[in-house]
């Protein structure tokens, strides 16, 4: 999970291992990427009521990329109406459900993958 999500349920897939070059990746890697972003998407719908997704990637510190070094596919959930005046006049983001809550309706999805393995 993203430590400082642009919405409720913004997830991060990372590679095992640290490549900061999109044309570096494996078949093998980019497939399981993509493949965890779609069971990400279905685990998310199922648990939240998301209306939407953004789902994208930041290459390079001028694309907006936080860890350069490693990339990372963003999965974020949208819902109607978060994007509000607030967010837009205040620069301020409003959260109405803490990480921990959203990671307690999440993990039940995932530990289904683990077992499924």
């Amino acid at each position: 999970m993203n430590r400082y999500p642009y919405n409720g349920g913004h997830l991060l897939i990372v590679p095992y291992a640290h490549k900061s070059d999109l044309s570096k990746l494996t078949t093998l890697e980019a497939n399981e990427m993509f493949d965890l972003t779609r069971k990400s998407v279905a685990i998310i719908k199922k648990a939240m009521p998301a209306d939407g997704f953004n789902i994208g990637m930041n290459l390079g510190a001028i694309a907006g990329a936080g860890i350069e070094s490693h990339l990372h596919i963003h999965v974020v959930p949208r819902f109607k109406g978060d994007t509000s005046y607030t967010a837009i006049l205040g620069n301020v983001k409003v959260q109405s459900i803490s990480l921990l809550e959203i990671y307690d309706l999440l993990k039940p999805g995932f530990d289904r993958l683990k077992s499924k393995r």
